[in-house]
C-alpha cells in the first residue's frame, strides 16, 4: 500500500459562493486546491469571458470549462471538456492545450479518451448530491471501473457529494483526486477545509499524478 496526498479540484459555482466570488476562489488555490475549473454554465460567452477575465488575475491555475474559443483568446492553456467535446476537438487544439480534463460516464469512454490524449478524467457522480437531487449516485464499484480503464498513465478525479467523511474511499478505489464544488464555495475557510482533506491516505491503484 502506498500513502499519497489527495490532489484536489474545485469546481466553481457563483450562486452559491459566500462573500467575493473572485477572492474566494484565490483563496481556494492559495489552501492548496490543484485547480480552479471556472463552471458557470448559465453565462453566455461574452459573460463568462468577462468573469473568466476577472478570475485570472488572482488565479494561476485557472481551468476554462467548454470554452475554448475564450480559452485560447486568454491564453488560458487549461480546459475542462465533456466527452462529447473532446471527440470533436481539433487536433491543432489539442496540441496547443497544456492540460485537458475530460468528463466520462462509463469504462468504455476512460478507455477512449486515455487513448487520445487527455491529461485526466473526472468520474461522478460517485456519492449523493445536492446537485444532482433525484439522480441516483454512480458509486464505488463505478469509480473502480474507472480507474481500471484509465489505467496507470491518465489519473481519475471523483465528484459528486465528496468531503472529508468519505474522500478517503475514493482514493482507495483509485481516484488520484476528488473534485469539489458546493462545500467549497460554502466553507467558511477553505484552507482549513481543504487540510482536512489533503491528508495522506491509502491508494490501492497507484499511478502518477499530473
Amino acid at each position: 500500500m502506498i500513502m499519497s496526498m489527495c490532489k484536489i479540484l474545485c469546481v466553481t459555482n457563483r450562486r452559491l459562493s459566500v462573500g467575493n466570488f473572485a477572492e474566494r476562489l484565490a483563496a481556494i488555490e492559495t489552501a492548496g486546491a490543484e485547480g480552479i475549473v471556472l463552471r458557470e454554465k448559465d453565462l453566455n460567452t461574452d459573460a463568462y469571458r468577462e468573469l473568466a477575465q476577472q478570475v485570472q488575475k488572482v488565479c494561476n491555475s485557472l481551468i476554462l470549462h467548454t470554452h475554448t474559443e475564450t480559452a485560447r483568446e486568454l491564453g488560458i492553456r487549461r480546459i475542462h471538456l465533456t466527452n462529447e467535446s473532446f471527440v470533436r476537438l481539433k487536433p491543432e487544439d489539442r496540441r496547443w492545450f497544456d492540460w485537458i480534463g475530460v468528463s466520462v460516464h462509463s469504462a468504455d469512454e476512460a478507455a477512449q479518451v486515455r487513448r487520445t490524449g487527455a491529461s485526466c478524467v473526472i468520474a461522478g457522480h460517485i456519492f449523493v448530491t445536492d446537485c444532482k437531487r433525484g439522480v441516483p449516485p454512480r458509486g464505488l464499484c463505478f469509480l473502480k471501473e474507472i480507474c481500471r480503464a484509465a489505467g496507470t498513465e491518465l489519473p481519475v478525479y471523483a465528484i459528486g457529494g465528496i468531503g472529508p467523511e468519505n474522500a478517503t474511499l475514493c482514493m482507495q478505489a483509485g481516484a488520484a483526486g476528488i473534485c469539489l464544488m458546493s462545500s467549497l464555495m460554502r466553507t467558511e475557510n477553505p484552507g482549513e477545509y481543504l487540510g482536512r482533506l489533503m491528508q495522506p491516505a491509502v491508494d490501492r491503484f497507484p499511478r502518477p499524478l499530473s
